[in-house]
């Protein structure tokens, strides 16, 4: 039994005895907790969103939206130390993102539809794939999957994107048309604020939707991704 419980835990650490503090010493610490992911934007109190793209079960992340806030997103997740994985039929518009991000060390790769090899994701390195393949993208051959995360970019509503709206567990929304809006609002369960709001949303803002709960945020761009990328823009 007790090589089991050793087996399940892995190795164990050296043996040192417990540390203690003083009860009146405790308001001297100070022990920085926080949420862990990519910042995504502010909400319009000004506090950072963030999406945790690193997770032990499948993720699949829908964006309605434009490339730009897709590219911010990729260059973001790379930052965290994320490999990412870019499907697309548009190789030279991501080609400028994937040269910066790693400085050479392929931290962005580039990949033809439907021929994104298996990535081997793993704990200490987890992977996010990008699939930006036009209004049908193809059904993938690389899927989510513990610590690999899939975003999937939708430029306007298209025959599958009831589908993906139903599947997803976290859906962001641009700036759509009213007739996208009603059926978005239909299909996630907005209320009637947010539906009319969707048609008239600035560059750079985006409604995401959980199971739980709808948050509006802004994406700025730092300096270093708006010289790259050029300001926040809905259409490309």
């Amino acid at each position: 039994m007790r090589a089991g419980i050793r087996a399940a835990r892995g190795l164990l650490g050296p043996g040192h005895p417990g540390h203690t503090v003083a009860a009146g010493d405790l308001r001297a610490l100070s022990v920085p907790v926080g949420d862990d992911g990519v910042v995504i934007g502010e909400d319009s109190d000004g506090r950072p969103q963030i999406v945790g793209f690193h997770r032990a079960a499948p993720y699949d992340v829908l964006l309605i939206g434009g490339l730009w806030t897709a590219q911010v997103i990729a260059l973001r997740a790379a930052g965290t130390g994320a490999r990412v994985a870019v499907e697309t039929g548009r190789p030279q518009a991501w080609a400028g993102p994937a040269r910066a991000a790693g400085a050479g060390l392929d931290c962005v790769t580039l990949h033809e539809v439907g021929r994104v090899p298996p990535m081997g994701a793993a704990v200490g390195s987890p992977v996010v794939v990008v699939r930006d393949c036009g209004m049908r993208p193809p059904r993938g051959r690389v899927v989510s999957s513990p610590w690999q995360s899939v975003l999937t970019l939708l430029p306007y509503l298209s025959p599958v994107a009831p589908r993906l709206l139903r599947d997803s567990t976290l859906v962001g929304v641009q700036r759509v048309s009213p007739q996208e809006a009603e059926q978005i609002g239909r299909i996630l369960g907005l209320n009637t604020e947010e539906t009319s709001a969707l048609p008239s949303l600035s560059d750079g803002v985006t409604l995401w939707c959980s199971s739980r709960e709808r948050t509006w945020v802004r994406t700025i761009g730092t300096d270093a991704e708006n010289g790259l990328l050029g300001a926040a823009r809905r259409i490309d």
